[in-house]
């Protein structure tokens, strides 16, 4: 009896591997995009230190004239998507702030540390009450600015809790928490992040 062998283009159309070729081509394809969506994520939200003679002249030109007595003392590129904003950090005095700006130099968000005695009494009664025996690290009123006008948002509050655990909460002027966010964690997933490249 003679051997028989299937012409495989009988079976699934497929002769000499024409077709697959393409679907070679397609996963490949989809394995560079599902690659590249990783890298975009990665990329996506970025900080890097910029000197201060670096910063464009509309945001150098804002902060001489909101904050005249200000000394500069360190400044960042932030970059989200194809979101780009500056951070300066600066001292009137005694008082430190964080000042966020838009590359045409209009200021976005104005971060200003202040004592924890200086939290309104409703603030206070929501944090003691939901975090018991914590200890406030750092205390910041968030003012947001929208077309020049600046208007007190939230605060927020770095504290470490009685089980030792960093948190940063964003709590509203009626005392309503907003967003807490584990800062050891988010720590934790920038040195793995470091430790992969």
């Amino acid at each position: 009896m003679p051997l028989v062998v299937a012409d495989r283009s009988d079976v699934d159309g497929e002769a000499n591997g024409e077709l697959r070729r393409p679907k070679m081509r397609l996963f490949l394809a989809a394995v560079v995009a599902i690659g590249l969506t990783f890298v975009a994520g990665s990329v996506r939200s970025a900080e890097e230190k910029l000197p201060l003679d670096k910063l464009p002249k509309a945001v150098m030109e804002t902060v001489k004239k909101r904050f005249p007595k200000a000394e500069l003392i360190e400044a960042t590129k932030e970059t989200d998507g194809d979101k780009v904003e500056y951070e300066v950090s600066l001292k009137v005095g005694v008082t430190k702030y964080d000042v966020m700006f838009s590359p045409d130099g209009k200021i976005t968000l104005i971060e200003k540390l202040i004592a924890e005695k200086d939290l309104p009494k409703v603030v206070v009664a929501t944090l003691a009450e939901k975090f018991p025996k914590a200890k406030f690290n750092v205390v910041e009123e968030m003012t947001k600015v929208t077309d020049g006008k600046e208007v007190l948002a939230y605060y927020e509050v770095l504290l470490e809790t009685a089980d030792k655990k960093m948190l940063e909460v964003e709590i509203g002027l009626d005392g309503k928490i907003i967003k807490t966010e584990d800062k050891k964690e988010e720590e934790d997933k920038k040195k793995d992040e470091k430790k992969k490249k």
